[in-house]
């Protein structure tokens, strides 16, 4: 394949991160991490009581009973995910496209990881039908699928599956023996939250599901990695969580103390932390509303989104512009939509997209502003689309996704 630059387009070291809300630190946040700051202690692995007895109330609060026992965190989703991995053991599933971080942990296992289709309507959650026939097929060429990990509330496509999926799906994965693990990362931002349902897996089958949640998708900034796992609520579960420990213990995979002190303060989720995720929320729905109409107005398509701070994209209608540009594949689409927008623009490949499809996730975190005042300003701001700062961002991503669409209308062969 064509390449302009060798550097950038590892999977792993390279791979986009979770899409930051852009906004300053919570002061509320910022004093309790302060006053723990000079703790001399450090925070066990697996989280300490307090913190464990704060995810347990978050959860609850859900409908999710757990005891602190079956509980454990880690220094983001990341460590959670490899230790959960390393002691399930077995091949992985994940849906086609997911998160861009589970692939890369299961493979730097040696794990072999098997992408499964979703339905056209919304990501995260694999197509029951396509589930059992990849779990099929795997065994029959002699591989062990034991773990499923999907998102009801989804990045890249910003997607949430309806709970008749869910359910079907999470029944065919149990009755093939996979272990479920659910990131609910994005289960906090839902744009509509009157208007969506979202059930977690572990409502339905419980004794077949971990949650984990890594507090950087609601609840703190990305640069104080804190993750929250729920285990099964049985001996099965409590030997999962043994194993995990010992992998989080090998890893020294240990929440910094002062950060464990501001997760616990927003997993308890007092007014200033519950009026900042709501305004947070609102904020980021208007702009992804925003920019989706740019992208669809363009040619391009997308699902409506419903959930966090991005747009997941398919420029297949404009690929004659594209090509005129020198972009043939999801990487070159990359390359040029980063440049062009002056922001980060993944391509669909870091998601599990084949390469080929010019498919990009676009955040709305960098089109705040570019100074901690310029974002603060969007957080009380009646009226945040029509902020000088915040039309100019707007306006560049429509000119620039318009002159594709144009480009694209030049290069039609006449009829």
């Amino acid at each position: 394949m064509r390449r302009t630059d060798p550097e950038g387009h590892g999977p792993v070291r390279f791979g986009p991160p979770l899409p930051e809300d852009g906004l300053p630190v919570l002061p509320e946040l910022s004093a309790v991490l302060a006053a723990a700051s000079t703790t001399p202690g450090t925070e066990p692995v697996g989280g300490g009581p307090a913190l464990r007895e704060a995810a347990c109330g978050y959860w609850d609060r859900r409908g999710l009973a757990c005891r602190p026992e079956r509980v454990a965190a880690g220094p983001g989703a990341p460590a959670l995910l490899v230790a959960l991995t390393a002691a399930l053991g077995g091949d992985v599933l994940v849906p086609r496209p997911c998160a861009a971080w589970w692939a890369p942990y299961a493979r730097l296992l040696g794990r072999p990881v098997f992408h499964v289709p979703t339905p056209a309507e919304n990501g995260g959650v694999p197509d029951p039908y396509a589930l059992l026939e990849t779990v099929r097929r795997v065994r029959a060429e002699g591989g062990d699928p034991r773990l499923l990990v999907l998102s009801v509330a989804d990045d890249p496509t910003a997607t949430v599956a309806p709970p008749e999926l869910l359910h079907e799906t999470v029944e065919a994965a149990t009755g093939e023996g996979l272990h479920l693990v659910s990131d609910e990362t994005w289960r906090d931002t839902l744009h509509d939250p009157r208007g969506t349902v979202l059930l977690s897996p572990a409502e339905m089958l419980p004794e077949h599901v971990t949650v984990v949640t890594d507090l950087a998708g609601a609840l703190l900034p990305a640069g104080w990695p804190a993750a929250v796992a729920r285990f099964p609520p049985a001996a099965a579960g409590d030997d999962l969580h043994a194993r995990v420990l010992d992998v989080l213990t090998a890893l020294g995979a240990r929440v910094a103390a002062p950060v464990a002190a501001a997760a616990g303060y927003a997993l308890s989720e007092p007014a200033p932390v519950t009026a900042r995720v709501a305004a947070a929320v609102r904020l980021h729905a208007r702009v992804a509303a925003a920019v989706h109409a740019a992208v669809v107005g363009a040619g391009a398509v997308a699902r409506p989104p419903q959930a966090g701070r991005h747009v997941y994209a398919d420029l297949t209608e404009l690929r004659p512009a594209l090509a005129a540009h020198g972009v043939g594949d999801a990487q070159e689409l990359e390359d040029f939509l980063t440049a062009r927008l002056g922001m980060p623009a993944p391509g669909g490949h870091r998601f599990g997209d084949e390469l080929a499809a010019p498919r990009v996730r676009l955040s709305t975190g960098p089109l705040l502003g570019g100074s901690q005042e310029e974002r603060a300003a969007c957080l009380t701001a009646p009226a945040p689309l029509e902020l000088p700062h915040v039309q100019r961002a707007l306006n560049h991503v429509k000119s620039a996704f318009d002159d594709l669409r144009d480009d694209a209308r030049r290069w039609e062969p006449p009829r």
